[in-house]
């Protein structure tokens, strides 16, 4: 480990040198990204891929539905390479940013061994190696701990996967859980090849303009409860057929409603796959995330998720208020 290089002293660091072993040792490693992708999920998944193809260790980049996976990711080197389709053979797994098995869209054969890197807080160290962190503000931290304690070598475009994992997981470095050592990563990220106005231009200012078509049907639906305290907002199939946007285009709507002054917990939701999605911000000191769990889902104190079992978004929106009012008594 370099001199210049501290850890938090919570933090296990021979699961450091145990993910290296085994990834060394490995033939095929999948590396699994979670359902519903997001950058933080898919950069560190190709951050690890960058490095592992430095290294000509043969490996492959898997998500259970490629459809949605967000488009202003795809300057990411190797992006690509994400498939749908497993491989004939793998012999060691490496699940980044899923807070849950059940978070792979997928089961994996009890029989292949499994390195879980991850920062939430729901995490119940499902790995034979675990490296979770649930003080990080995002899982690109987390593997950006992993190569620096390993003393790895951060290629430019490596570089560049954890720098968007971590700007975006941490709502731009707006996070409560940012400190001084997540401005020292993003520094030393730069200082390897990571251009910050790059970064920035390829995913803030690429909106496709199917985006601002649907915006305004989603804000029209922005109902306030307690006084504006409390507001959810929806999206049906019938808009997104309408604009041609694609659901994550949407999720910057969720923000939005969340940056308004008034505003302390706001949920949003929208039909997926037979089911409604439900993402949730809070900022206050209730624990959203526990919240998330009542309907199977999870998170952290200040930003969850869940998927609902229902086609009904007004029944499902009743549902949710009456679990955030109760949490709130």
């Amino acid at each position: 480990m370099k001199k210049d290089f501290i850890l938090n002293n919570k933090t296990d660091t021979s699961s450091f040198v145990k993910a290296l072993s085994l990834i060394e040792k490995s033939r095929y490693i999948l590396i699994i990204t979670h359902i519903n992708p997001d950058a933080d999920t898919i950069s560190c998944a190709l951050a690890l891929s960058n490095y592992l193809i430095e290294n000509k260790i043969k490996h492959k980049v898997f998500n259970i539905s490629c459809k949605n996976i967000p488009d202003n990711l795809n300057f990411l080197c190797r992006f690509d390479k994400i498939t749908d389709q497993f491989p004939k053979f793998y012999d060691l797994a490496i699940s980044v940013d899923c807070g849950s098995k059940q978070r792979f869209g997928f089961t994996l054969p009890n029989n292949i061994p499994l390195i879980n890197i991850d920062h939430h807080k729901s995490n119940d160290d499902f790995g034979l190696v675990n490296i979770v962190d649930m003080n990080k503000a995002s899982s690109a931290e987390v593997l950006y701990d992993f190569f620096k304690f390993n003393g790895l070598y951060i290629t430019k475009q490596t570089a560049i996967a954890l720098y968007v994992g971590i700007y975006e997981d941490s709502l731009a470095f707006t996070s409560l859980r940012c400190d001084e050592t997540t401005y020292e990563k993003i520094n030393f990220l730069v200082k390897c090849g990571c251009e910050p106005s790059y970064v920035a231009q390829n995913l803030k200012q690429r909106d496709s303009l199917a985006k601002y078509r649907i915006m305004p049907k989603i804000l029209s639906s922005l109902e306030l409860y307690d006084e504006g305290n409390i507001a959810s907002i929806y999206c049906t199939n019938e808009w997104i057929k309408q604009t041609g946007a694609n659901s994550y285009e949407t999720e910057d709507v969720l923000d939005m409603i969340f940056n308004m002054s008034i505003v302390k917990i706001v949920f949003y939701l929208r039909h997926q796959d037979e089911r409604i999605r439900v993402s949730f911000r809070s900022k206050e000191d209730i624990d959203i995330g526990k919240i998330a769990e009542i309907f199977g889902g999870g998170g952290h104190k200040h930003s969850a998720g869940c998927l609902i079992n229902s086609s009904d978004l007004e029944q499902t929106k009743q549902v949710i208020l009456k679990e955030i009012f109760e949490t709130r008594k």
